[in-house]
């Protein structure tokens, strides 16, 4: 079984607010399903409060609950740079994180606000996982529709109840791949990770950026779609290079093993070899995070 570096795996998180969950359940089922399909390593996404307030263990709970499982996680904080700065990055850092998330950020990326983070990240050597394009999730996906099927039906009614029918300050704009150009020119050894391909409608611009610049990466989590539209669009190894492609679940974790399989497939449709394979799954974010050194060509 190929090893498998994931990217985007996120905490498991109480979304509804009800109840205080058994976290270390989650956790282990989680670590579970990953081992089960190759995943030796995985980004976990952990505490944060973006947006407001957020259920789930603060980020020193989240470190406590990693320790169960310390050869598979590789602790990533979910950080608001509106609100944290240098010192902030640096403290968890401290604490043991060696990666960061960003999502749903109440400025574009690149605004000069956030620069003490990345420049501190930088510093630190701490890879950023950058959400792009919309943020959606169940029912938000019109794919569905609750006129149509049932299952929309039950996760509107959900939704609904969480309070997500109600206005928020989140924008699509904000979140784009050409927002990681600039900071890429500003801080050239931060490496950065966009997710989701740079998020559907953004496939061109993402890939101009990873071709021009050396640190900025995307991954392939995001979900049918997403999988569709790499090979579709000859994305993989074709308009992005192998070497700027990673892999993240962003799932939960009975649909793990279902995007590993998704993965193949993009990989048998889009005509990779054994080694662009292995630099997808695991060689790239081996690097991305230091655990390997790249080589390079006549070395």
């Amino acid at each position: 079984m190929p090893d498998i570096w994931d990217v985007h795996c996120h905490f498991p998180r109480n979304f509804d607010g009800t109840g205080e969950p058994d976290y270390a359940r989650l956790l282990d089922e989680r670590a579970d399903a990953l081992r089960a399909v190759g995943v030796v390593k995985a980004s976990l996404l952990s505490g944060g409060r973006m947006g407001g307030p957020r259920p789930g263990p603060s980020y020193e709970e989240c470190l406590e609950y990693a320790k169960r499982h310390e050869d598979l996680w590789v602790p990533s904080a979910v950080v608001d740079p509106e609100e944290m700065t240098g010192r902030d990055i640096k403290r968890l850092f401290e604490q043991g994180y060696r990666g960061l998330k960003m999502i749903g950020v109440r400025r574009a990326y690149d605004d000069y606000k956030y620069f003490g983070v990345y420049e501190m990240a930088e510093e630190l050597g701490m890879p950023i996982l950058m959400h792009m394009g919309v943020i959606g999730g169940g029912v938000d996906y019109q794919i569905m529709h609750p006129r149509r099927d049932a299952k929309a039906v039950e996760a509107l009614k959900r939704m609904a109840a969480m309070g997500r029918n109600q206005g928020r300050d989140v924008s699509a704009t904000r979140m784009r791949p050409f927002h990681m150009d600039t900071i890429a020119n500003n801080f050239p050894n931060l490496k950065l990770i966009g997710a989701h391909m740079g998020g559907t409608g953004n496939y061109d611009e993402a890939a101009s950026v990873t071709r021009w610049r050396h640190n900025v990466f995307l991954d392939l989590s995001g979900g049918d779609t997403i999988e569709r539209h790499a090979v579709e669009r000859r994305l993989v190894g074709h308009e992005i290079g192998v070497e700027k492609i990673t892999w993240g679940s962003d799932c939960a974790s009975d649909e793990i093993a279902m995007h590993v399989e998704h993965m193949e497939q993009v990989f048998e449709q889009s005509g990779l070899t054994e080694d662009q394979k292995h630099r997808i799954r695991y060689a790239n974010a081996a690097e991305i995070f230091g655990y390997l050194q790249p080589t390079f060509a006549g070395e």
